[in-house]
């Protein structure tokens, strides 16, 4: 599987263009902390979506069909991984009753940490893959592991903010109100600087994306191991996560069996990078097993259409 070296020019255009995108977003359309509608959440991850997919079509132009597909594949892969994201952002919106208008704030940030954090997992993750070809076979098993968990885990599980150490360690140092003051992450208090809850969901939100990329990250690796072609394929499935949250948080009920589905995809993926040396499987068949997958699994979801129902908790909670 070989790898392009591609020009630092690059490099620096992509991530000057999504940061140009990210500030236009900020700025601009959100300047001013609002409740997001399904039309305008709808119309956001139409243009991401479109966005990644000419950004694919340009990867395929320039470095060849094959590229092209891996790149797809990797971001479906992805993109699919990350609607798992979406179940957990809703049961941590809940439990700390984080107020409707203050939720954009809260993932627009969380997913510049996310950007930071992936990009040095990708770039560390192919460093060692270059000097230590078998860390692909313990990719391999980490991934068939996950796969089995997640088919039997029910998500809320994962779900433990009141023990999040990242939390504990920072309470440690600064000081918290456990009370929201607007959408800001830090108020001044008598001379003394407080963060406020809202950050505090910030900081969970943060470490629990950094779980989810060490689960997601080697699954890309099986695909193609391009530093390249895996970051931009995760910053654009990660692009579109925020508007694709406010697009599906009142259907999350209907995708009953997806979690069920990315555990599949797991798994064969992590069979994959197990046997990558001694029966390679085309990228076109693993597209077509993943994407098959994926579709079976909505579908068995929209045909039963259940309704879990998560109720808040009955109190705020106190991170204090």
């Amino acid at each position: 599987m070989p790898v392009i070296q591609h020009d630092i020019t690059q490099w620096i255009a992509f991530n000057a263009v999504i940061l140009f995108l990210l500030i236009l977003d900020l700025v601009v359309f959100n300047r001013k902390a609002h409740e997001i509608t399904i039309k305008e959440a709808l119309g956001w991850s139409a243009f991401w979506i479109s966005l990644a997919l000419v950004f694919n079509v340009w990867v395929a132009f320039e470095y060849g069909k094959e590229i092209g597909l891996q790149w797809f594949t990797g971001y479906l892969i992805e993109k699919s991984l990350s609607v798992d994201n979406l179940f957990v952002f809703l049961l941590l919106f809940t439990y700390f009753k984080v107020p409707a208008k203050y939720q954009h704030k809260v993932l627009f940030w969380g997913i510049i940490g996310a950007l930071v954090m992936r990009g040095i997992l990708i770039l560390l993750g192919a460093a060692l893959i270059a000097r230590f070809h078998w860390i692909l076979y313990l990719f391999g098993l980490f991934l068939v592991f996950t796969g089995v968990k997640m088919f039997f885990s029910s998500g809320e599980d994962d779900v433990h903010p009141e023990k999040n150490i990242v939390v504990r360690v920072f309470k440690k140092f600064f000081p918290v109100k456990a009370e929201y003051h607007w959408d800001l992450f830090f108020i001044r208090v008598d001379g003394k600087r407080y963060a406020t809850l809202l950050f505090i969901v910030l900081i969970v939100v943060e470490t629990t994306d950094l779980v989810f990329a060490v689960d997601s990250i080697p699954a890309i690796f099986a695909i193609t191991r391009d530093p390249f072609i895996v970051y931009t394929s995760n910053v654009f499935a990660i692009l579109g996560l925020r508007s694709l949250y406010f697009a599906l948080a009142g259907m999350m009920d209907m995708f009953h069996y997806l979690r069920q589905g990315l555990a599949i995809v797991l798994t064969f993926i992590g069979v994959k990078m197990l046997f990558m040396d001694i029966f390679p499987i085309p990228i076109w068949l693993a597209l077509s097993i993943v994407g098959t997958v994926l579709a079976v699994s909505i579908a068995a979801s929209i045909v039963r259409a259940p309704r879990l129902g998560h109720q808040p908790p009955a109190d705020p909670p106190d991170p204090e």
